[in-house]
């Protein structure tokens, strides 16, 4: 329906090395099922190793080579096993901006902020993560030497997701096990890189692979150009005061004038667009993962999103392109409270389902507590439902990087640097305007705070999985100077010991590597 050849790859394509991931059962990275070579299999085809590589962004959507099987990683049900659907919820429902009322298997411990190391769903995204590690060092074997630059851009990708992953390995975990191209295939014990070594790591390859990257906007959909890298980079600089203790807002700042001004993406006139089923027509999503109801099915990704906002009594699955809710996820009262009175909703758009729900959290199983949300659809912007007419899966792609954030970073960092904020409030306000349709939602210079900031990144943002990182970097996820229904594990909320601002390492990885060592408090 929409996608060019490349997202078709995404159907979990084998390329042509069929790759085994072991993922941190003590061995980090992957090796053939038989032993192949580049020299007696790929040669220097640049169509081969493209499959290599829709292969590691595939990794991010799908689960495995099948849609209910065949999981990459072990996992009770496929769906639950998807990369960004853990990230998701790690990023949604440990915050104010989404409770899940089903409690299988821990789920509900994100609720609570009471999760322990022998949490499955830590589990899960740590080996996640670490496949997606596992292909891109298997691919950067496999094309190491090469002198066809069409591959060496390849290369670049890779190491830009291999970047993207550790990121989140620096944000959600800290102090973790390294591995690259160089280190040997087969079973070994990684050493254990502190949250900071790896920074630098994740740093220096960035810096090294932006400029060999493609042009802004010149790369096929939903692969990484160079704005992708710039942005990346910037949420590096932009967290490091926690990841590191040293404040580098001022290389964010540099990193987001990049975008600002050389990035070539402009902000979509319609909200509501960048999130139903044709949002690959939008210029202003920087890297989507992308999603086709026919060609890369899942239960993860947005259909995930999707269908786990929707109940079946109060609301109409079909309002959403979608065959039925499972009742899953909403929103709390604290989150509603950014919005203030309900009536008066930012550009028209419905932002909460309120009939048959309450805004208490008074029960986070009961699904009617707190308002579904209504921002993804699998609609078009013509009403044109997605392609699987089934209404099973979604064609909606995920937005990971879109301008709007980049404009509120750029807000926040030069608030934080204390640079002039002439361009900063000019950007806030193309996205106020967008809102409300016109300029009555504008701000002043005086209320262009990072409280003010923190609270439109929720208004803007909403589920699209930054508001952990963004609230632990406000100093409001732990403790008890902001509570919402659930944090703590009390219906009002209550402190968070400091330390739950990293998950704990995963059991079945600390008892296969020595060097480990687990994050204080668990």
């Amino acid at each position: 329906m929409k996608k060019i050849n490349f997202t078709y790859l995404y159907a979990g394509i084998l390329g042509l090395v069929t790759i085994l991931a072991t993922s941190c059962t003590g061995d980090l990275d992957t090796e053939p099922r038989v032993e192949q070579t580049k020299d007696n299999i790929l040669g220097d085809d640049p169509e081969a190793y493209k499959g290599m590589l829709a292969k590691i962004y595939s990794a991010f959507i799908l689960t495995g080579q099948e849609t209910s099987g065949q999981t990459d990683v072990v996992a009770p049900d496929a769906g639950a096993s998807s990369y960004i659907r853990n990230y998701w919820n790690f990023q949604e429902l440990t915050t104010d901006e989404a409770l899940n009322r089903w409690g299988d298997g821990g789920l509900d411990a994100l609720n609570r902020l009471d999760w322990t190391a022998g949490n499955n769903f830590i589990r899960i995204m740590y080996d996640r993560i670490y496949l997606e590690v596992a292909l891109a060092n298997n691919f950067l074997r496999e094309t190491e030497g090469t002198e066809n630059s069409e591959i060496q851009d390849y290369r670049n990708e890779a190491r830009f997701l291999r970047a993207l992953a550790y990121w989140h390995a620096i944000d959600l975990f800290g102090n973790v096990p390294f591995v690259t191209e160089n280190d040997p295939v087969g079973n070994f014990e990684p050493p254990r890189y502190p949250r900071e070594e790896l920074f630098g790591f994740v740093e220096s390859e960035l810096l090294e692979i932006i400029p060999l990257m493609k042009a802004p906007r010149a790369n096929e959909y939903a692969r990484a150009d160079r704005v992708a890298g710039w942005m990346l980079l910037a949420k590096l600089y932009l967290n490091a005061e926690v990841y590191t203790g040293e404040a580098r807002y001022g290389e964010a700042l540099t990193q987001l004038e990049h975008i600002v001004n050389e990035g070539g993406y402009t902000l979509e006139g319609n909200y509501e667009h960048l999130f139903l089923a044709d949002n690959d027509r939008s210029e202003e999503i920087i890297l989507p993962l992308a999603a086709d109801g026919l060609q890369s099915q899942s239960f993860g990704g947005t259909s995930y999103i999707i269908h786990a906002g929707i109940s079946n009594s109060t609301m109409d699955p079909a309002d959403y392109g979608v065959n039925g809710g499972w009742e899953g996820n909403r929103t709390t009262s604290a989150f509603a409270d950014l919005f203030g009175n309900l009536d008066t909703n930012r550009d028209g758009r419905a932002l909460f389902h309120t009939e048959g729900h309450v805004r208490e959290n008074t029960d986070y199983m009961a699904f009617n507590n707190g308002y579904a949300i209504a921002k993804y659809k699998n609609l078009t912007s013509t009403g044109e439902h997605g392609s699987d007419t089934s209404g099973e899966f979604v064609d909606t792609d995920y937005p990971l990087f879109r301008l709007a954030d980049a404009y509120l970073m750029y807000a926040e960092a030069a608030i934080r640097t204390g640079s002039e904020t002439a361009t900063a409030l000019n950007l806030v306000n193309q996205l106020r305007e967008r809102a409300y349709g016109d300029t009555s939602g504008n701000i002043s210079a005086a209320q262009l705070t990072l409280d003010f900031i923190l609270d439109e990144r929720g208004r803007e943002l909403y589920w699209e999985g930054h508001r952990r990182t963004d609230l632990i970097r406000f100093g409001k996820f732990t403790g008890s100077g902001y509570l919402w229904p659930w944090k703590g594990g009390s219906v009002n909320g209550s402190g968070v010991e400091s330390f739950r601002t990293l998950l704990p390492i995963p059991l079945t990885d600390l008892g296969v590597n020595s060097n480990l060592v687990q994050n204080p408090g668990y």
